[in-house]
């Protein structure tokens, strides 16, 4: 009767015991790197493509509306100040001039009329020929014609102003570099009809990406290099720059004022902007590679004979070229994991990805 009652007893005790047993332990899993080389980064860096602009361009069209009758320059083309661009049909204007004369022709002739009257009462008053109220009264038509010549005037010289606007001229010397309208069309008042670059300062445009917001800082040194002819070279300043990014490209449009340029650097010429970095000897590193708060920045160490990683902090500022200059923490020549460092943990094993750039 006591043998069943002894073999369940020896399994819960079984059960038991291997319950009491130590779990063993799971091994850190290896995690998968790329990393880089800590060395002082290049004086100068890589560029960005842009082109040649003008530092002040206009955008020129009539005063009045019309139908261009004439365009005198095309693209390209040089002009100098006063130089007329392009006409209107002026027929409706120059009528409107010819009315404005001849109604100011007619005010004058009744003003010389009211004022012969007005000597005649005065004359006329001092024999007692006449009344003193017909003097006031020829004193008011002669004051009436008056202001009647001198309205009539402002109106001529409005039309005659008017007629001049039928003639598009030139504001200052410069190149024609757009040519928005043609002949026979009919444009409004405003509407852009040629475009003048001034040919004196001239800007190399270019899109810095926004990962590179301490380029766009104005007074930044750039060199220009001429893509038709890298041995043309000139420096430059960032003079102005785009509030934000381009929602599209995460880029900003940056105008980099060029430093005595030859002629060679013409408008719409393809150039590159290399920023000029400083001359120090900081280690870098890519913005990638340092974690942490702004505080509190660090960095993971390889070390290459174990294949695992330790934190290090390290004290960072930006670099002109985006990306970080390392003040301290790190050697010359340490590997930093460049990717992946927000999953890592002291004494990690990892896996380099990028081994073979060595």
């Amino acid at each position: 009767m006591r043998a069943p009652i002894i073999l369940p007893l020896m399994l819960i005790a079984a059960f038991l015991s291997s319950c009491s047993e130590e779990a063993p332990e799971v091994e850190a899993p290896v995690r998968p790197v790329l990393f880089v080389v800590a060395e002082p980064r290049a004086a100068v860096i890589a560029g960005f493509t842009g082109t040649v602009e003008a530092k002040f361009s206009a955008d020129l069209g009539f005063q009045v509306l019309g139908r261009i009758t004439a365009r005198h320059v095309n693209v390209g083309d040089l002009v100098k100040k006063g130089q007329v661009l392009a006409n209107l049909d002026s027929t409706a204007l120059q009528l409107s001039v010819k009315q404005a004369d001849a109604d100011l022709a007619s005010a004058v002739a009744k003003l010389d009329l009211a004022r012969v009257n007005e000597q005649r009462q005065k004359t006329l008053v001092a024999s007692n020929a006449s009344t003193r109220e017909q003097l006031d009264e020829a004193v008011q038509s002669r004051e009436a014609a008056e202001a009647t010549v001198v309205q009539l005037q402002a109106s001529l010289d409005k039309v005659r102003e008017q007629l001049s606007y039928a003639t598009l001229t030139a504001d200052t010397d410069g190149v024609v570099s757009a040519v928005s309208a043609e002949v026979g069309q009919v444009v409004s008042a405003g509407t852009t009809v040629v475009t003048v670059a001034q040919l004196e300062a001239r800007d190399a445009v270019v899109d810095i990406p926004d990962r590179y917001d301490a380029l766009t800082t104005i007074g930044t040194p750039f060199e220009i290099t001429l893509q038709a002819n890298p041995t043309q070279k000139v420096r430059g300043t960032v003079r102005e720059t785009a509030p934000q990014a381009d929602a599209a490209t995460r880029s900003r449009r940056t105008k980099i004022a060029l430093d005595s340029p030859p002629e060679s650097y013409r408008l719409g010429s393809t150039v590159s902007a290399s920023p000029i970095a400083g001359t120090d000897d900081h280690l870098w590193l890519p913005q990638s590679a340092v974690g942490g708060a702004s505080d509190k920045p660090f960095v993971w160490v390889i070390d290459g004979d174990k294949h695992i990683v330790s934190k290090r902090n390290v004290e960072v500022k930006p670099s002109s070229g985006g990306g970080f200059d390392i003040i301290s923490g790190i050697s010359r020549g340490d590997r930093i994991v460049s990717a992946g460092v927000n999953s890592l943990t002291d004494n990690q094993p990892i896996r380099i990805s990028n081994e073979t750039s060595l």
